[in-house]
Formats: structure tokens, C-alpha cells, sequence
């Protein structure tokens, strides 16, 4: 991971100051890197000697990375990762801007691995991750969205870099088709429960510890699984409050929602549902040899899960 920090830094560098100072805002944020580090458990859990794998891992940081800024723009998002967002500090324009250096810096790394799969993997997935943000736009105040339309917004939104950042390192390796596929199920099972906990965190979370604000979701109108689930399970009363909240982005009755989702079993069945996921990851790659790199995998399906942050 500090071979992949290093190249993040040298590939970000420009000849204009203020990419150059938005980037190093946004990389020295840090964040969990589990994308990058995916890449890198992946190939190690298949052999895999060489360095590729750390371009691989830095171009995967990088995709994400110019999601966050584009995302933060769209969302009107004012905290991320305990700190202002770029678009709070810089303005919206420099924002989506330097987001595009990102993406485009992160196509001419795909380039210069040269391997036609992996560019077809990171092809697709940047497409479906675009598609999915669009999906999410049209959810947005709608509280009609059913519990499998918003799955397929986390699965294109979030779940497609993981399940990309696997496949790619097990790929790089030369690991068999079965075993790529077994991690692409891997990666899309995490990314899932990844998701899932952060709809949990914004209710009962805590905004030092998630490092953004809590009630985002509901402030943006965004209908997430807690509130779908109220919304077929809860009282006539919880199913009015809820249904107002979303379509008016109501987070004044905040406190209002987080009870009823609290009461009405609706966090307990979202973290339900975040913890068969991840048990679907871990059951994906049971068939490989164990390893250092595999027992670390399987490791973090339990961090998906059980973290506060």
C-alpha cells in the first residue's frame, strides 16, 4: 500500500496548481483504500509477483476518487472523510474539472498496463458506475423506488469498482477463469455490504466517526433501504412521515425518522442484509489455497460489517 501511495502521488502531479491542490486535498484525506487494496490481496492470494498490480491498484483509487468529487458536486455534500468537501472549499466548477483529470489520468495508467481484459473490465465498470449514479438521480425523491431497484443502484454504483478491483488483481496473477469469476463475486458481494452499512451509519452513526454529516441521505431525498423497508413494514403514520421526508428532503424531522427506522426493525434488517452479502463474498472464495492474502480477505467481509465508520 505505500508502493501504491507513492504512485498515486507521482501520477496526480500537473503542470496546473490548482489540479495539483486539489488532488492532494482529496488523496491526503486518506480514506480506507479497500479498492486498492483489493487489487493487491487479490493477486497475492494467486501467486502474483511483479509490480503491475500497484498501477492497478493506483488507477482504482483514482476511478473512485473522481467519483467522490463528481458525486460530492451532485449531492451538494459539504463533509467527507472529517473534512470539508472539494466542491465546499474549491467551488463546484474546479471540482467536476479536477474529477475529470482524475478519471482521464486513471485511462492513461489502463493504457499503459496494456492488458486488453483488464481494459475491458475497467471499461464496463466506469459505464455502469455512470449508469448507476444516473439510476440514483432518478430516485431521488421518489419514494416508490422498490428494495430491488435500489439494490441495482448499489450494485452499479458501489459494488461494480469492488468487483473490479478484484477481478483485475486476480487477472493480473493468471488466475483461472473460475477463480477471476469467484472473485468478481467477491468483490460485487462485499461492495454490497460496504453500501448497506453505510445506509445504516447514516442514521445511527456518529459524524466524527463516518466523517460526514449524518441525515445526508435523507436531506438529498435519497430512498435508501432503512426507508424502503418502513415504508412496507411501518405504521400508517411512519409510512406518511417517511414518504413526506423523501419527497421534500425533510431533514428537520430527522429525529422523527431515525426513531421510526430504530423501532420498526428497519436498521436491523439492513445490517441483515449487509451481513448475508458479505457472507456471500467470503463463500466465493473459499475454494482458493489458503493464504495470507485470502485469510485477509475473508477478514474484511467481517470489517464490512461490523465497523462504525
Amino acid at each position: 500500500m505505500e508502493a501504491v501511495n507513492r504512485l498515486i502521488r507521482q501520477q496526480l502531479n500537473s503542470d496546473v496548481p490548482l489540479v495539483n491542490q486539489i488532488a492532494e486535498y482529496i488523496i491526503s484525506a486518506g480514506g480506507k483504500r479497500i479498492r486498492p487494496m483489493l487489487v493487491l490481496l487479490a493477486a497475492n492470494a494467486h501467486g502474483y509477483s511483479g509490480n503491475v498490480h500497484h498501477t492497478l491498484a493506483g488507477l482504482i483509487e483514482f476511478i473512485h476518487t473522481a467519483t467522490l468529487l463528481h458525486d460530492d458536486v451532485v449531492d451538494e455534500s459539504s463533509l467527507r472523510r472529517g473534512r470539508q468537501t472539494a466542491n465546499a472549499l474549491f467551488g463546484n466548477a474546479a471540482s467536476v474539472l479536477v474529477g475529470d483529470f482524475i478519471y482521464t489520468r486513471a485511462f492513461q495508467l489502463i493504457v499503459k498496463v496494456g492488458d486488453m481484459r483488464i481494459m475491458q473490465i475497467l471499461a464496463d465498470a466506469t459505464n455502469v458506475i455512470a449508469e448507476g449514479e444516473v439510476l440514483q438521480l432518478l430516485n431521488m425523491h421518489d419514494p416508490d423506488v422498490s428494495e430491488e431497484r435500489y439494490l441495482q443502484v448499489i450494485r452499479s454504483k458501489t459494488a461494480k469498482l469492488f468487483e473490479a478491483a478484484s477481478q483485475i488483481g486476480a487477472l493480473a496473477a493468471g488466475a483461472s477463469a473460475a477463480d477471476v469469476e469467484a472473485a468478481a463475486e467477491y468483490g460485487r458481494s462485499l461492495g454490497t455490504a460496504f453500501q448497506l452499512i453505510d445506509d445504516v451509519l447514516d442514521y445511527s452513526g456518529n459524524a466524527e466517526e463516518i466523517g460526514k454529516n449524518v441525515g445526508d441521505d435523507l436531506r438529498e431525498g435519497k430512498p435508501t433501504l432503512p426507508l424502503i423497508y418502513l415504508l412496507q413494514n411501518g405504521t400508517p403514520s411512519q409510512r406518511e412521515l417517511v414518504r413526506a421526508c423523501i419527497e421534500n428532503g425533510d431533514e428537520s424531522r430527522f429525529s422523527e425518522i431515525l426513531e421510526a427506522v430504530t423501532t420498526s426493525g428497519a436498521l436491523d434488517y439492513t445490517r441483515q442484509a449487509a451481513e448475508h452479502a458479505a457472507q456471500r463474498a467470503a463463500h466465493a472464495i473459499n475454494g482458493w489455497d489458503n493464504s495470507q492474502s485470502k485469510e485477509s480477505l475473508i477478514n474484511l467481509c467481517a470489517f464490512a460489517v461490523g465497523r462504525n465508520h
